[in-house]
């Protein structure tokens, strides 16, 4: 009989009318890559948070090392040598790396901090397990990979023997996935088991030797990954075919810009510059995508784009019309305060010429969760006759129109009557799509608009993506997902600290390129 390190049996947790796991049984090897993956809402985080003593199970039994085991808080889970890396990194910034590490198991003599000594041991573990990090670099000052690793010797420090990795490749550039396969095959290679949580498929079958695929809350398959295909994973995740790659007929792009940015600088909330002098044009039947680590800019530059956030300088054109970048035209110091207190510039005015926005958080400015989908749906068109007439609604009206577009976006939703609050990350995407898409547009600012979604999601909104360049229409994708930025974008445009720091025709160029220049990098010392 084979001997697991970790045992999780018939584990079920049931939250106010959600089942998110259901008799879920899993278990794990000694010096194990295991990954386990399934679409957005599956049930995975759910599961590794019981793990890691956030959730009790409502039943079920964890086997660690071959005796039950309950954890009532990370604490516990730490004190039996599990540690988790989870996708939002919990950090101090203002603080060294070895101070990150040590905090609340710090190394004393005589009621002293022994600092020498814990650089001394983050050195060594660092080295150990080929994390190649500087002990006494503040965190502010290092790169999102770079931070990841910095959580990983957190839990080594603590002498984890088991990993659990939330989506570790979530905001990574190519060559910085690169490196953390590398540091999960050396942590293997020392005796430490890893649990990777992903939607990747790809990561799925490079670095895990075996895999549990979780549908709606249930294990519907476990495979060993020597043995098994992207599509058939794919499958398993979402219960159906599922068309992974993207076809994009070539398309020739109108003559003449549908919106430029002109030498536009934009201010972050600390007043510090985000966006720096940058300049870019897109065109009518193009999808020109923005690539780049999280941080970099690309918020504040899509904020100013529909009027949320004021510009410090430069100009945006929208069909050669000039459009206002500043609500004051008092002083600068003014103006600061302004943007301080009101963040806000006429977005209204921008959505009446045709500018769409799918934004990156569909939950805080995408939706209004405790209204209705026929709500949703008709957010920023109340006032127009269709719907609107003498200061009622037309109720008749807005149901009628809510449900074709639900029949034309297949949203899953038992009515439009339904709170949108109801609906699967997927679908409330779908919502906004459906409304966005289906006004009278000529740009569309798509926002990360797969994030956190499952394949079958994924494969469908790519696919309404395209048809709005095919019909012509000018598109601007940001998106931390590089394979999404290649998938769909004919020109991909680079940005690294504020600035533009390359630009690609998408078919000459690769991955690793891009994500040399996503980390600052530049040509000649790539080239060397």
């Amino acid at each position: 009989m084979e001997q697991y390190i970790l045992e999780m049996n018939h584990i079920t947790k049931k939250f106010p009318k959600v089942i998110a796991n259901e008799d879920v049984s899993r278990n794990l090897k000694k010096g194990e890559i295991l990954a386990l993956l399934g679409e957005n809402g599956a049930g995975k985080s759910t599961l590794m948070n019981i793990l890691y003593g956030l959730y009790k199970p409502t039943s079920g039994d964890i086997i660690l090392e071959g005796e039950k085991v309950v954890f009532h808080s990370p604490k516990d889970a730490i004190k039996h040598r599990l540690g988790m890396v989870h996708q939002h990194f919990m950090l101090v910034e203002n603080l060294t790396v070895t101070e990150n590490i040590i905090l609340g198991e710090e190394p004393s003599k005589a009621g002293f901090i022994s600092y020498k000594e814990a650089i001394k041991k983050v050195q060594e573990l660092s080295n150990k397990f080929q994390l190649e990090i500087d002990p006494l670099e503040k965190i502010e000052n290092l790169s999102v990979g770079l931070q990841q690793r910095v959580e990983i010797l957190k839990a080594l420090y603590r002498k984890a023997n088991i990993l659990i990795l939330d989506e570790p490749t979530a905001v990574l550039t190519p060559q910085e996935v690169e490196k953390l396969f590398t540091v999960v095959k050396s942590l293997v290679n020392n005796g430490v088991s890893v649990i990777i949580i992903t939607h990747k498929l790809e990561e799925v079958l490079e670095v895990a030797d075996r895999v549990y695929i979780l549908r709606r809350g249930k294990v519907v398959g476990e495979k060993k990954t020597s043995g098994v295909s992207k599509n058939e994973l794919a499958n398993l995740m979402v219960g159906r075919d599922v068309v992974l790659t993207v076809t994009k007929e070539p398309k020739q792009r109108g003559d003449k810009p549908t919106i430029s940015i002109k030498n536009l600088t934009v201010l972050n909330d600390k007043m510090l510059k985000a966006v720096n002098n940058v300049s870019f044009d897109v065109y009518p039947g193009e999808i020109v995508g923005i690539a780049g680590v999280d941080g970099n800019g690309q918020s504040e530059l899509s904020e100013a784009i529909i009027g949320y956030r004021e510009a410090e300088s430069g100009s945006i054109f929208f069909e050669s019309q000039e459009l206002k970048l500043n609500e004051s035209q008092s002083s600068n110091f003014l103006r600061k305060m302004d943007r301080f207190f009101f963040n806000s510039i006429n977005v209204k005015d921008r959505l009446e010429k045709g500018i769409s926005i799918v934004p990156a958080d569909r939950h805080r400015h995408g939706l209004i969760l405790e209204m209705q989908v026929a709500e949703n749906l008709i957010l920023g068109s109340q006032p127009k006759n269709k719907f609107w007439k003498n200061g009622i609604l037309k109720w008749k009206e807005i149901y009628k129109y809510s449900d074709e577009l639900i029949k034309k976006f297949d949203i899953r939703t038992p009515s439009s009557k339904n709170l949108v609050s109801n609906l699967s990350g997927g679908n409330q995407q779908k919502v906004i799509l459906a409304r966005e898409f289906s006004k009278n547009l000529k740009f569309a600012l798509i926002c990360q608009p797969t994030r956190g979604l499952d394949v079958g999601a994924i494969e469908y909104i790519h696919k309404r993506i395209l048809e709005l360049r095919d019909a012509g229409y000018a598109v601007l994708l940001i998106s931390l997902e590089l394979e999404e930025i290649f998938s769909l974008s004919d020109r991909i445009l680079v940005m690294y600290s504020g600035e533009i720091a390359r630009e690609f025709v998408t078919d000459r160029t690769d991955q690793m390129e891009v994500g040399f220049y996503m980390m600052g990098g530049h040509k000649t010392k790539r080239e060397a």
